[in-house]
């Protein structure tokens, strides 16, 4: 079913990509034990949910995803958040229709997946969704190759070109020397990047992964996060990323939704939420994130039409925990690159005002 681009609502978040969705969920439901179909059909789009959940849940229903809506852009790391039951993990499945959705659609390219036979979902799986899991599920007889080739062999993929895509995925995440290795003899980090890697050798539109990098050592795990970062560098993708990790989703997420008993709390990107809680819920999840962490050179910028010539270049986007060890290097400033004349640079005195205000802003969030 072809439908044509839907605007995003509120409980979607903002989408700054020229409104270009490369995912849409609308309305989306996921109800276990009994038929809420004929209910569910009867709602209104913009009626209340939770009573309709509520009356699910008197009738021994157990809703697990209520009224979820939000957009992925294209290129957009997109996080999901919550803690365990919250209903993040039965969504990214709906996403891919290894769950049903019990009502709501699915957009992809506006094309609705909730409309599609389950032989075109095989069909887009193969082709357009790439899926990581947070267990590997490598096969224990097949070498690093023959498992990130696996997929292509099943799409019917020539041996020539399947050659090149492996080659090509191994180089960019780094398991070089150990394309002959079998799962038993590699690291759970080499494991997970042999997963990565498989799930991206059918070239897909859009990459699901569902807490990834949970069952990873913490070192392992950051290596992991910057990996990822590198490989998005460079393909792009639009990804749908589920962890309840906020320092992670913080380090890797363009926006982050944060999910509660089956619905939505706030979609927004990371310090919208720090900054701007939706109620004590995100409040609790943020609170003990540092700022140096969150604010960027943007945020702590002076202005000074007097800056002198000659200073090293920041990007506004660059994180202050990077600008820390520059400014020690550099206690004169740095300058800030805003794309308009007027002079913007970045100070230790800046900084510390910023982190300082801040820190204010969290004590009495009445200011």
């Amino acid at each position: 079913m072809k439908m044509a681009q839907i605007e995003p609502d509120h409980a979607a978040g903002t989408v700054d990509r020229k409104n270009t969705a490369k995912l849409s969920c609308r309305h989306l439901w996921k109800v276990y034990g009994g038929d809420a179909r004929g209910l569910l059909r009867d709602v209104s789009a913009e009626a209340d949910p939770g009573p309709v959940a509520d009356r699910l849940r008197d009738e021994g229903m157990i809703p697990a995803a209520i009224d979820v809506s939000f957009d992925v852009a294209e290129g957009e790391i997109f996080v999901i958040m919550g803690l365990s039951g919250s209903g993040k993990s039965t969504v990214v499945r709906c996403l891919s229709r290894l769950v049903e959705p019990t009502h709501g659609h699915v957009l992809m390219d506006g094309d609705d997946l909730l409309g599609k036979s389950p032989r075109e979902m095989i069909e887009i799986r193969r082709h357009k969704l790439g899926m990581v899991f947070q267990h590997f599920g490598l096969l224990p007889h097949l070498t690093v190759i023959d498992n990130i080739a696996f997929p292509l062999s099943v799409q019917g993929i020539g041996a020539k070109e399947c050659r090149r895509r492996v080659a090509k995925i191994i180089s960019m995440v780094g398991l070089e020397g150990r394309e002959d290795s079998y799962p038993s003899q590699l690291s759970g980090g080499q494991q997970q990047r042999v997963g990565i890697a498989r799930s991206l050798a059918t070239e897909p539109d859009l990459w699901l992964l569902d807490e990834p990098f949970s069952a990873l050592d913490p070192l392992i795990r950051r290596q992991m996060q910057d990996e990822f970062l590198h490989i998005q560098t460079e393909l792009k993708k639009s990804i749908v990323f589920i962890t309840h990790d906020f320092l992670e989703a913080l380090h890797i997420a363009d926006r982050i939704m944060l999910m509660r008993d089956g619905r939505i709390v706030q979609v927004g990107r990371p310090i919208d939420l720090i900054i701007n809680p939706a109620d004590d819920y995100v409040a609790k999840f943020t609170q003990d994130v540092p700022m140096s962490r969150v604010l960027t050179a943007a945020d702590v910028i002076t202005r000074n039409p007097s800056a002198p010539e000659g200073l090293v270049k920041v990007e506004p986007a660059t994180k202050v925990e990077t600008l820390l060890p520059m400014l020690s290097d550099h206690p004169e400033g740095l300058g800030v690159d805003l794309g308009d004349q007027s002079a913007a640079l970045v100070t230790p005195e800046s900084v510390i005002a910023a982190l300082s205000r801040h820190a204010r802003d969290t004590e009495d969030p009445a200011r």
